[in-house]
């Protein structure tokens, strides 16, 4: 697969299960709910972005514009198919979120990432690169306080403003 075989488009809610099951294949993703990935796939297709290749799909980029701050898009989850990666397709899928129309108010995009993730962190750093803007780093969710040490502590990503 090269990355010229994949089309990348807005979910629609039929797409709900594939992205569940994309996920569910992923061991380094937190799993959702089916029904939670039917709501990302339908409430929030504007901010969200799946690539399919040959009917299947590859990849899905989820996220949000924060109700109590819409110039904020935040990036819930990253999902890219074992036989996608390394063709930067995670990086095109942020930057064709950042192009839609419906993102002309954002100026700034947040995600949490776990300390030890390096293919997270390389991925937002380029996209801050590619947006011309900084990227801030600061903890979020501290593992005790937050996830009684059942998981990592998640570190905040703003990236902004940013340059269009």
């Amino acid at each position: 697969m090269d990355i010229a075989s994949v089309t990348l488009r807005k979910p629609r809610a039929v797409d709900g299960d594939p992205v569940n099951t994309l996920i569910s294949h992923i061991p380094e993703l937190d799993s959702n709910s089916c029904y939670c990935n039917l709501l990302q796939c339908s409430h929030f297709s504007d901010t969200s972005v799946l690539a399919e290749s040959d009917g299947e799909v590859v990849g899905f980029v989820s996220g949000y514009q924060q109700p109590k701050d819409p110039s904020v898009l935040f990036i819930w989850q990253v999902a890219i198919a074992p036989e996608a990666r390394g063709m930067g397709l995670a990086s095109k899928m942020l930057q064709t979120l950042v192009a839609r129309k419906t993102a002309v108010s954002v100026t700034h995009i947040e995600t949490t990432i776990t300390a030890d993730n390096r293919a997270s962190w390389a991925l937002f750093n380029r996209l801050a690169d590619d947006c011309g803007a900084a990227l801030e780093r600061s903890l979020i969710f501290d593992s005790k306080d937050h996830f009684n040490d059942k998981h990592d502590s998640e570190f905040l990503a703003r990236i902004g403003p940013l340059s269009r």
